[in-house]
C-alpha cells in the first residue's frame, strides 16, 4: 500500500481501494447534511431568536465566511497534522459547534447560534481541504473527476435528507408562530414559548456531535491511508523545486478563479429558481418543486460523469463541454422567458398524488444544474496537478474559492433591482466562458511567462 510515500493508489489492492473511497465518501455525506441545514435553520432562528429576513440570512454568512477565513489556516493545520488527523480534528471542530447549539438555545442568543455555526464551517473547511486533494491522490489523476462526481452525489443525497429529518423536528408546527401571534402575547408567555421553540434543536444537534465524535475516533483509528504530499513533490516532480510559493503555479491561480465563478453560478442556478418561477407566474407552493428540478439534474450530471470520465471523455473536455451547456441553457432561459410555456404534470397513486410544474425558462435554469455538475469534479484535478508539496496551501486556496457562492448571487439579486429576473441571468454567461477558457488552455499553464 502506497501512501505513506506519496505513489499513486494503482499500487494498492483494490479492497483497501473500495475502503478509502468509502470513507471518505461518508465525509462528502457529512458536508452535504451538515451544510443543507442552513435551509431550516433560516426560517427557525427568525423567529426563535425574533429576527427580521436580513438578520436571519446570517446563518449563512457565519457558516460560509468560515470558509474563506479558515482555509489557509486549515492548510497549515494538515501540514502539521497530515491529512487522515487533520479530517479527524475537523470532525471534532463541527462536534464543537454542534455543542455550542445548546447554551445558544438555552438563552436563545443570536450571536452564540452564529459562533457554532461558524466552528461548524471551520470543521468542515478543515475536512473540505483535506478530503478534496485526497480523493484525487488516491487514484489516478486521469480518473479523479469521476471519484469526486461519485463523493458529489453522496454530498446531494446528503442534501436531500438532513433538512427533511430536521426541519420535522424544528418546523412541525412553525406556522401558528407568526408575528400576529407572538404579538398578542406579554413578554413572560412570548418568551416562555419562545424557549420551548428553541429547545426543539438541543437533542438533535447534541446526537449530531457524538456521531461526529466517534466518526473522528473510527478514522484516526481507520486503515485510511495518510498521504505525504511533501515527499512526493521531491519524487516525481523535480521541476517544482525551483518554485518559492503557491502563486507561481498559473493552473492553481487561475483554477481559483474558475471555482469562484463555477460556485457563484451554481448558487444562483439553486437559490434563484424558486423566485424565479415565481416571477413566472407560479405560486410558491408550486415553484418550492424547482429548487429539487436542478437538484436533480446535477445527480444525473454526476451520474453521466461516472460513467464517461475517463473511458470516454478526459475531464479538461469534459469541463469544456459542461461550460458549453451553461452558456447553452443561460441564453435559452433568458429568451425563453416571457412565452409562458407552462403545464403541470400530474401522477396519481393509490393514496398518493403528485402535480410537478413546467416552465420552459424553468426548465432551462434547472438543467444548469446538469451543466454544472462536472465542475468541481473537473477543476479540482486540474488545478491542483503538478504542485506537489505545494498539495495542501493549493487546496486551501481553491476552498477560499467558494466565497463565489457568497457574492455572485448577491450581484444577481442588484441585476433583479435594476433591470428584470430573466435578463440578471446575463451575469452567468461571463461565468461560463471563463470556464470554458480555463478547460481550453488556462489549465495547461505551468508558467506566467
Amino acid at each position: 500500500m502506497a501512501n505513506q510515500s506519496g505513489l499513486p493508489l494503482t499500487s494498492q489492492s483494490k479492497g483497501n481501494y473500495i475502503l478509502s473511497i468509502t470513507i471518505i465518501g461518508v465525509f462528502f455525506f457529512i458536508f452535504g447534511f451538515v451544510t443543507w441545514l442552513n435551509s431550516v435553520l433560516i426560517p427557525f432562528l427568525k423567529i426563535a431568536c425574533e429576527k427580521n429576513n436580513f438578520e436571519s440570512y446570517f446563518v449563512a454568512f457565519a457558516f460560509y465566511i468560515s470558509y474563506f477565513v479558515m482555509a489557509i489556516p486549515s492548510s497549515f493545520v494538515l501540514h502539521k497534522t497530515g491529512f487522515k488527523n487533520g479530517m479527524s480534528l475537523g470532525l471534532l471542530l463541527m462536534a464543537l459547534g454542534a455543542l455550542i447549539f445548546i447554551p445558544a438555545a438555552y438563552t436563545r442568543m443570536y450571536g452564540l447560534f452564529l459562533t457554532g455555526l461558524f466552528v461548524q464551517g471551520t470543521g468542515l473547511a478543515v475536512l473540505q481541504t483535506a478530503s478534496n486533494p485526497y480523493v484525487t491522490i488516491l487514484g489516478p489523476l486521469e480518473s479523479a473527476a469521476k471519484r469526486i462526481s461519485i463523493m458529489g452525489i453522496c454530498n446531494k443525497i446528503a442534501g436531500v435528507i438532513s433538512p427533511l429529518i430536521l426541519g420535522a423536528i424544528v418546523l412541525k408546527g412553525m406556522d401558528r408562530y407568526d408575528k400576529t401571534l407572538l404579538g398578542t402575547m406579554d413578554d413572560l408567555q412570548k418568551n416562555m414559548v419562545l424557549n420551548d421553540l428553541a429547545g426543539r434543536i438541543i437533542l438533535p444537534y447534541i446526537i449530531m456531535a457524538v456521531a461526529l465524535v466517534i466518526l473522528a475516533v473510527l478514522l484516526r483509528f481507520s486503515a485510511l491511508p495518510d498521504i505525504d504530499t511533501d515527499k512526493e513533490d521531491q519524487s516525481t516532480s523535480s521541476t517544482n523545486k525551483a518554485k518559492k510559493n503557491v502563486f507561481q503555479f498559473p493552473q492553481l491561480v487561475l483554477g481559483v478563479i474558475a471555482i469562484f465563478v463555477y460556485v457563484g453560478v451554481e448558487v444562483v442556478a439553486v437559490d434563484t429558481i424558486i423566485n424565479y418561477g415565481k416571477a413566472q407566474g407560479f405560486s410558491f407552493e408550486l415553484a418550492k418543486y424547482f429548487a429539487s428540478y436542478t437538484l436533480a439534474a446535477m445527480v444525473l450530471g454526476y451520474i453521466i460523469g461516472i460513467i464517461t470520465i475517463p473511458k470516454y471523455l478526459k475531464q479538461d473536455k469534459a469541463l469544456m463541454i459542461s461550460a458549453l451547456l451553461g452558456i447553452v441553457f443561460g441564453v435559452l432561459a433568458i429568451f425563453t422567458a416571457g412565452i409562458h410555456y407552462q403545464t403541470t404534470f400530474s401522477f396519481s397513486l393509490p393514496g398518493f398524488s403528485l402535480v410537478l410544474p413546467f416552465d420552459l425558462s424553468v426548465f432551462f435554469i434547472a438543467m444548469m444544474g446538469l451543466a454544472n455538475a462536472i465542475m468541481w469534479p473537473a477543476i479540482w484535478p486540474l488545478a491542483i496537478d503538478g504542485l506537489g508539496r505545494f498539495t495542501k496551501i493549493g487546496s486551501s486556496l481553491l476552498i477560499m474559492g467558494i466565497a463565489g457562492g457568497a457574492l455572485l448571487p448577491l450581484l444577481y439579486g442588484r441585476m433583479v433591482d435594476l433591470f428584470s429576473p430573466q435578463q440578471a441571468y446575463w451575469i452567468l454567461i461571463p461565468c461560463y466562458l471563463y470556464i470554458f477558457y480555463y478547460a481550453l488552455s488556462g489549465h495547461k499553464l505551468r508558467s506566467w511567462k
